[in-house]
């Protein structure tokens, strides 16, 4: 989406103005946001995170050079423009779009700080049921890739099936649950 104002650039802050009971919204590129006063409320407030982070995100101390000085591009997300490189000295995302622009990158990171870069915790009690057939079919699909990769394409089929099955039992009780609300 363009900027409201400028008509030149992809808009990356989202306005929200309420006048007299009246809802305006506005969709601007930072440049403009900030020619009208805005300004994020989270760049003054420290952030501690961000130390922690942009030591786990640092090159090896003997490896000084950058991405850009071995002449890799640095990501950057198509949203908010925010780069990997601001990202690792900042410690926080611009927006939603970062998670899956950085998602590679973070991959090492995620591994570092929990131990894998799964969620693997515990699911809230009216969840469980879900979680259950979550985990069952994350089980499969596990199996079923060893199966390809063993080439047993009997074994693979089958298991494709079942997984199937989870699905449209998932897609059926999701379809009753909407009818009796």
């Amino acid at each position: 989406m363009r900027c409201q104002d400028c008509k030149e650039k992809d808009s990356t802050v989202s306005m929200t103005h309420i006048i007299n009971n009246e809802k305006v919204i506005l969709n601007l590129c930072r440049e403009c946001a900030a020619k009208r006063g805005f300004h994020s409320p989270l760049d003054s407030i420290p952030f501690p995170l961000a130390n922690l982070l942009t030591g786990m995100l640092s090159p090896a101390p003997s490896s000084k050079k950058t991405a850009q000085a071995v002449g890799l591009p640095d990501l950057t997300c198509s949203q908010c423009q925010l780069t990997f490189t601001e990202f690792s000295r900042l410690g926080r995302f611009g927006c939603g779009n970062c998670y899956n622009t950085f998602r590679e990158k973070l991959q090492g990171l995620l591994r570092k700080i929990h131990g894998s870069s799964l969620h693997r915790g515990k699911l809230p009690p009216m969840l469980s049921e879900d979680g259950n057939a979550i985990k069952e079919q994350e089980r499969l699909q596990a199996e079923l890739d060893r199966a390809i990769e063993a080439e047993d394409f009997e074994r693979a089929a089958d298991l494709r099936d079942k997984i199937k099955s989870l699905v449209n039992e998932d897609e059926a009780q999701t379809e009753k649950e909407k009818e009796n609300v």
